[in-house]
């Protein structure tokens, strides 16, 4: 077994390990690389190995940054399977079109600024846009994806077998082990995709893995270790709050998939306390409320905790003061509301959608709070934010941040250095190599140097294009 990492090396987005095997080549996700425009783009757009070279795909999670570039490989002549969860297939299918989606519709936006622009100035350079894939493309990826549920092996290639268990990241997300025959014996590899945190909303907790000889570890919090979970409510009690006493608007980026869901349950839970004001909450995407609609669809992922909204007829997506928006004129509207309220809009790294828009009209009034939720993955605008740059890009122009930044790192779906540490422990006797990746350098190395001191194990960071013979 060879594997070659292709994405999420050195970076936290663009998931993508290549494994050679019996003569065969296989995926481990492929993922949509995020960051500066053009650079995202072409690396996106130029995949590292030819697509109908490949036996199959299996999928982590549905996140973008590790499914989203799969319309690319499609489009570009891939025909053969996608192993993922069922509720990963059915996640996917919704997330794919609305990236597919976003994208059309902002190279429209982007290509109309320009055509304004060469009006005014014909000396202005051609800035055509063009989107990376098609809604066709992406719905052409959905007949490709074959169910592989946790806990049941499956042959993914001659020779090659592969097992899923429940990663606790978000509905559906898996991390993986594959067996496959190499020069001394089978040889077992282990995949975290993205590793969740015990205790989190909605989901069920991360389960440990069976004995493997090397395995792929994400490292996004290799070097932090979040606040407890019991603090996550009152801190986002006091961000509405004092937003709400000086008459501003939260706007807070938020994954469409899971994350949306984790807030709105904790508002809920707020609003029914008393703990903060009863202002307007909308949703404003179009892809959760489809998101919504598949986690009710798999139940069989709830913890405890979520499962007893349904035994109780109650949704846990749901109350009086929430509105979920799907028109786009309903959402423009949204921008002349007077008065304290709270917009939820994707996407999570505020690369594209209808959070672009929000933040344009909203972050110049320091009446209003920016709730950053979760990761920010390097050169994206979300980043930019959270650093508090005195200005920001967005649509191509600079706009003054203004407004308050908040974080709520509480709710991250990503293991922190302890919980990575303590997931790994059951594996440290049987392992030979931990490859490092979806981390920034100093996250993954600091990981590193705590995974060589408390189990002696060999640690590789690996960078793109970098290879290894397993065996």
């Amino acid at each position: 077994m060879r594997v070659t990492f292709w994405g999420a090396a050195g970076t936290v987005t663009g998931s993508m390990h290549e494994l050679a095997v019996n003569g065969s080549r296989y995926l481990l996700d492929c993922g949509l690389y995020q960051g500066r425009r053009q650079e995202a783009f072409e690396r996106n757009a130029k995949l590292p190995l030819p697509a109908r070279s490949l036996a199959g795909v299996v999928l982590s999670h549905a996140h973008i940054d590790h499914s989203g570039n799969l319309p690319s490989l499609v489009r570009n002549g891939y025909a053969a399977p996608i192993y993922a969860t069922p509720a990963s297939v059915d996640l996917c299918a919704a997330m794919l079109a609305d990236s597919a989606y976003l994208q059309e519709k902002d190279a429209i936006f982007l290509n109309k600024r320009w055509q304004r622009r060469r009006l005014l100035d014909p000396e202005a350079r051609d800035g055509d846009v063009k989107p990376l894939y098609s809604v066709q493309d992406a719905e052409n990826v959905q007949p490709l994806f074959s169910p592989l549920p946790h806990r049941q092996e499956r042959e993914i290639g001659p020779g090659v077998l592969c097992e899923s268990f429940n990663a606790g990241h978000m509905l559906g997300a898996s991390a993986l082990v594959v067996r496959a025959g190499g020069s001394s014996g089978r040889v077992r590899l282990g995949f975290s995709g993205d590793l969740g945190r015990p205790g989190l909303p909605i989901v069920r907790d991360p389960e440990p893995l069976p004995a493997v000889d090397y395995l792929i570890l994400e490292s996004t919090y290799g070097n932090r270790l979040h606040r407890e979970l019991e603090s996550v409510a009152g801190k986002l009690a006091d961000i509405v709050n004092r937003t709400s006493e000086r008459g501003g608007r939260i706007i807070a980026p938020a994954f469409a998939v899971g994350r949306t869901q984790q807030l709105v349950l904790l508002l809920h839970q707020l609003i029914d306390a008393g703990r903060i004001p009863e202002i307007p909450i909308f949703v404003d995407s179009p892809l959760a409320v489809n998101v919504t609609e598949v986690f009710r669809k798999h139940a069989e992922c709830f913890n405890s905790e979520a499962g007893e909204f349904l035994e109780h007829g109650e949704d846990p997506f749901g109350f009086s003061r929430l509105r979920y928006i799907r028109d786009v004129n309903e959402s423009k509207a949204l921008n002349d509301l007077r008065g304290p309220s709270l917009i939820i809009s994707a996407s999570g790294m505020c690369e594209a959608g209808r959070i672009l828009h929000h933040l344009r009209n909203s972050i110049e009034d320091p009446r209003n709070t920016v709730l950053i939720t979760g990761f920010q993955a390097e050169n994206t605008l979300g980043r930019k934010i959270v650093e508090k740059h005195p200005e920001v890009p967005i649509f191509g122009e600079p706009v003054r941040l203004r407004a308050e930044v908040a974080k709520l790192n509480e709710l991250s779906g990503h293991a922190d250095q302890r919980e990575l540490l303590a997931w790994l422990k059951p594996l440290a006797p049987s392992l030979k190599t931990v490859f490092l990746v979806h981390g920034e350098h100093s996250q993954s190395a600091a990981l590193a140097a705590a995974i060589r001191e408390q189990y002696g194990l060999e640690v590789v960071i690996p960078k793109r294009g970098d290879s290894f013979d397993l065996c």
